[in-house]
């Protein structure tokens, strides 16, 4: 078994169909280890759809390359029908239910989630494609310490990360975070996925839950509680955005698609860009503190080894070459509210479960780790580290 100090994390993010991004980075991280290598990351943490991605790595935590091929014979080969409904009868029908729920709020007795797409197809496939028992499997064996599912709490307002594994690890409670010991189900995958308004609630325990990007103020957190000290993170924010974009003269309001792809931005974004940071500055006001000074004033922090992975191109851009390709009914449903405009094209590639758009996210995910081939090396080694690491 590794020393301890050598723990690698891997935190992977939301996105909706996004998450075909990790899925390129993870397969050219497959051809730097040899064939039968167990998974690098013995702590995988997953938020929405990252989660799904995390609980298939996990459960085939004993053969990387193995797990990384299935995950891109999936991503690779998806089509929107296997997500949620996209026939006639079953957006009108949710639809429908959407439009009355939201005129009808606070008037009918009986409260119903308002959700816009139906899941079904999603849940039966993941039935299928990943057992619980396997993860419980790859911990037994040795392969993984920790995996991690976070969801976001409608009662509690917490951000909730569910975690499975090795019986030494304990929970943690922070402001409006915690960490709890549970077997991952296909219904934690589920609770952290649902994409507000767009999916419905899935109920975990006696609580009610929505995507797990949502309240989540420390992505990073839940590898460092579980004992990671290093950290890689795959995002799916274009790296060219942080830059400031000029402010334009509009005659308009903003489509309802806009301003949902504003909300979803700001939900599976911003708050990993602040995470980071956060822990870049830790780093850098550690390096100015001797480790004897820091020892003899009991100073908790300890450096962490922080690798991020970004796209190189804007997903969203990327995701209006393909919206043809969604079902006509989809397409004609993000119409309505305006999701096809250059503002709305973030919402439709939350949406686009398409294997044309996937397939091309799998290549620049591929290519932009490819780029970071030296420092992927580096950072998987597996030569000890001194320090600890803060669980803050």
């Amino acid at each position: 078994m590794p020393d301890s100090r050598d723990e690698i994390g891997l935190v992977l993010t939301g996105g909706g169909a996004r998450a075909a991004y990790q899925v390129g980075v993870l397969r050219a991280i497959a051809e730097l280890r040899s064939r039968g290598d167990p998974v690098p990351f013995r702590i995988i943490c997953g938020t929405s759809a990252g989660a799904i991605n995390a609980a298939a790595l996990s459960a085939y935590a004993h053969d990387y390359r193995r797990a990384v091929s299935r995950l891109v014979r999936v991503w690779a080969n998806f089509h929107v029908k296997q997500v949620f409904r996209s026939d006639v009868a079953g957006v009108m029908k949710t639809g429908a239910h959407w439009l009355l729920g939201m005129a009808s709020v606070g008037f009918l007795g009986k409260r119903d989630a308002f959700y816009l797409l139906d899941r079904a197809p999603l849940k039966e496939m993941l039935r299928e494609y990943i057992l619980p028992a396997d993860i419980q499997r790859s911990i037994d064996g040795g392969f993984l310490r920790a995996l991690s599912i976070t969801a976001s709490g409608y009662s509690s307002h917490q951000s909730v990360s569910f975690f499975q594994g090795h019986g030494d690890l304990e929970g943690w409670s922070r402001s409006h975070r915690k960490g709890a010991r549970s077997a991952i189900t296909i219904e934690h995958l589920l609770a952290s996925s649902a994409i507000p308004f767009i999916f419905a609630p899935q109920k975990v325990n006696r609580e009610y839950f929505g995507d797990g990007s949502m309240r989540q103020i420390a992505p990073i957190s839940p590898a460092l509680h579980l004992g990671a000290r290093r950290v890689l993170v795959i995002g799916n924010r274009h790296r060219g955005d942080s830059q400031v974009e000029p402010r334009i003269s509009e005659n308009e309001n903003p489509t309802l698609g806009q301003i949902a792809a504003h909300a979803l931005n700001s939900i599976f974004l911003d708050v990993l860009e602040a995470d980071i940071e956060r822990l870049e500055r830790i780093n850098k006001t550690i390096s100015l503190i001797p480790r004897e000074k820091r020892e003899a004033h009991d100073i908790a922090l300890r450096h962490v080894d922080l690798l991020v992975i970004n796209p190189s191109r804007d997903l969203g851009d990327l995701a209006m070459r393909y919206a043809h390709e969604l079902p006509r009914t989809i397409r004609i449903l993000l119409r309505g509210i305006g999701a096809n405009t250059a503002g709305g094209s973030g919402l439709v590639s939350y949406l686009l479960f398409e294997k044309g758009y996937c397939r091309e996210l799998i290549r620049l995910g591929y290519r932009d780790a490819l780029d970071k081939r030296d420092e992927l090396i580096d950072f998987l080694a597996s030569a000890a580290l001194t320090d600890s690491v803060s669980r803050d």
